[in-house]
């Protein structure tokens, strides 16, 4: 909105909030519950979803056969028309000069991205990671920390999530974690987060899901494994401050195994 001189007000607390949808996906490396891995589709699902930023887990770059040795983080980001930032888990040499074999998490954006880095997380067994962003907003900024937990065991969890925590040290940081958590969102190894973030889920005044005729499970957020789902391990976790307008588990098409999951944040301005 500008004043009758044309000039735009300043990004301040008294500014309306600003707009952001945000969509997690647990893309099963584009291999759907058919077990056929079909980009399109999955590229599909995530247009549909009309978001502002994706987070995605399980994505491959040339990682071998199971996704037809694609740059699936690139050839979504171009489909998408969209930015791409990009946080490997797993990063491995090829023989002779091929691309390395990779696999982690990507986040897609319409919104300009101003900083990406990667942060390797503790633990055994597969690697993991954490990918964080600072993408520009229409008077503000927003961080974005995209992560996959591991599955062994709630100890590792946990110290997981004090390093995903750490990330946000500065108390003025405006910011989400986002991923597949592999718990429940009020398990106990999730403390770090439920301590100084706000679970998205809940906070939405107006929830939807793909319970369906379930109705015993409806609004409850359930987004794995996709055909059934039963668990809510796929979340979004927002700093004080953040509002949340809307909360909805997504059909993903039989895209992956998990559902996307798109919330609409109402950031601050002037963050």
């Amino acid at each position: 909105m500008t004043d009758p001189h044309g000039v735009k007000p300043a990004p301040g607390p008294d500014q309306p909030p600003i707009p952001v949808r945000l969509v997690t996906y647990n893309t099963h490396h584009g291999v759907g519950d058919d077990r056929r891995h079909d980009l399109p589709r999955l590229a599909k699902v995530l247009a549909a979803a009309d978001a502002d930023v994706i987070c995605l887990q399980e994505v491959d770059r040339h990682f071998g056969e199971r996704s037809e040795d694609v740059d699936q983080a690139l050839l979504l980001s171009r489909a998408l028309d969209m930015q791409l930032a990009w946080g490997p888990a797993i990063d491995e040499p090829r023989p002779g000069d091929g691309p390395r074999r990779q696999y982690g998490n990507a986040l897609l954006s319409r919104l300009p991205i101003l900083i990406s880095d990667v942060h390797p997380l503790p633990g055994t067994g597969e690697p993991r990671s954490a990918l964080r962003t600072l993408v520009e907003l229409d008077g503000g900024a927003l961080w974005v920390t995209t992560t996959h937990l591991t599955t062994r065991s709630a100890d590792e969890r946990a110290a997981q999530v004090a390093l995903l925590r750490g990330l946000f040290e500065d108390p003025m940081a405006t910011g989400v974690v986002v991923g597949d958590l592999n718990a429940a969102p009020d398990a106990p190894e999730l403390a770090a987060l439920q301590e100084g973030f706000h679970d998205a889920w809940e906070l939405a005044p107006e929830r939807d899901d793909q319970a369906r005729w379930r109705f015993w499970q409806r609004e409850e957020g359930l987004t794995h494994p996709a055909r059934s789902p039963h668990v809510r391990i796929d979340q979004v976790w927002v700093t004080p401050g953040i509002q949340v307008a809307g909360a909805r588990v997504l059909d993903g098409a039989g895209a992956s195994d998990h559902l996307p999951l798109a919330v609409d944040l109402l950031v601050p301005s002037g963050v």
